[in-house]
């Protein structure tokens, strides 16, 4: 038995005077309302109404009964009511996790315009590289640049995230010129992210079909920055995703090379758990990174859905 309900269905059967206009006002059955009542007379051990043929009053116990239930039931609407009115304006804390380099250069300093906007609000957040359970760890929301595999959590696409070769063009002239097919990379000095690909081998699309191609080189780092910097440095033939590197790409320290064998690209989401009774703040926070993050794809050359 709902002892709520059952407390609602008591108040209205004593404010209307009977079960079957109690009944009718609810939109139950009269069958139904009286097992609900007789349910909760048998639970509280009393008799709240004394009920005859023609009529029913309330036991002493069913006054005091109803003035408890009362005022029980207000401070339930006033509680849900308070709750609604301060949703309307965001409040309230955040946490968010999203990559160390995208969160660096796009999640943060959107949180920070967010926040200028939103004074209400507080955000935590949290740069890592690992997958991060939302549920267990307390996640509010994720930025994630992956293939979901979760059911059951909500991805909100934002756009997709291309893998790119790049290199000085001191090292193009000196390899003889752009790489025209990435297996030439074997014989090529790389540098190695392990954060981005903690093997050796570079995946590639040659005419639909997965293509592997073994790298090597001097300098190998788990950190993007670190790697970005030693590929900037002319150190090898570098793989990252375009926004990693598209500020040395515009600038013309780098160049983008084997175009036409890049990987497939990987999707990037917005990730919650749920999004029934989701929070106003963390439900404006969403819609601002997916304006936001779209924004910064369309200025970096992603893919937009």
């Amino acid at each position: 038995m709902d002892k709520l309900q059952a407390m609602a269905l008591f108040v209205k059967i004593a404010e209307q005077g009977s079960l079957t206009a109690a009944a009718n006002a609810l939109g139950k059955s009269l069958p139904s309302v009286v097992r609900m009542l007789a349910s909760l007379e048998e639970s509280l051990q009393v008799r709240l109404f004394n009920r005859t043929t023609r009529r029913i009053a309330l036991t002493e116990e069913g006054r005091f009964y109803l003035e408890r239930c009362r005022k029980i039931l207000a401070e339930i609407e006033e509680s849900e009511v308070a709750l609604c009115q301060s949703q309307v304006e965001p409040h309230g804390t955040i946490t968010l996790t999203a990559p160390i380099r995208f969160g660096e250069m796009y999640v943060a300093p959107s949180v920070a315009r967010f926040l200028e906007q939103y004074r209400r609000v507080r955000i935590n957040l949290l740069l890592l590289d690992r997958v991060v359970n939302l549920l267990d760890e307390g996640i509010d929301l994720a930025v994630r640049i992956a293939h979901l595999e979760d059911s059951s959590l909500i991805a909100k696409p934002v756009g997709e995230i291309r893998q790119v070769v790049c290199a000085t063009p001191s090292l193009l002239a000196a390899s003889d010129g752009a790489p025209r097919h990435p297996e030439q990379l074997s014989d090529l000095p790389c540098v190695r992210c392990t954060s981005i690909s903690s093997s050796p081998l570079w995946h590639f699309n040659d005419s639909g079909k997965r293509l592997d191609v073994q790298i090597s080189g001097a300098f190998m780092c788990n950190q993007v920055r670190a790697a970005v910097d030693a590929c900037v440095a002319g150190l090898g033939f570098g793989l990252f995703f375009n926004y990693q590197v598209m500020p040395w790409v515009e600038c013309g320290d780098l160049e983008i090379v084997l175009r036409d064998f890049e990987p497939a690209p990987l999707p990037l989401s917005l990730v919650y758990p749920h999004t029934r009774l989701m929070a106003t703040r963390v439900r404006t926070l969403v819609d601002w990174l997916d304006r936001d993050l779209k924004h910064s794809l369309a200025n970096w050359g992603g893919v937009i859905p």
